[in-house]
């Protein structure tokens, strides 16, 4: 059980960050960061730290609390650009 929770979480990250990376190719910017990427990284970081717990492993424990912290981070500061950027005439 606790290995299935690691490879899920693995898959969702990996797929997660490879569609943006591909968004990110295709259109030949960063601009327009899908709001996926921060709820994809979130999901398989809570999976990670769940999994690492499970198995005893506290540095994966802290580091992906650390990736849980970045990508609340990230998706509010997207929400607070996008929010200023919808105020402006």
């Amino acid at each position: 059980m606790e290995e299935a929770i690691g490879w899920i979480s693995s898959f969702i990250l990996v797929l997660t960050v490879g569609k943006q990376v591909h968004k990110q190719w295709k259109s030949q910017t960063s601009e327009g960061v899908s709001r996926w990427l921060f709820i994809g990284q979130l999901a398989a970081s809570v999976g990670f730290v769940v999994y690492s717990w499970l198995v005893e492993n506290w540095v994966f424990v802290a580091t992906n609390l650390l990736m849980v912290a970045n990508a609340l981070a990230g998706a509010v500061i997207v929400y607070i650009q996008r929010r200023r950027g919808a105020q402006q005439p």
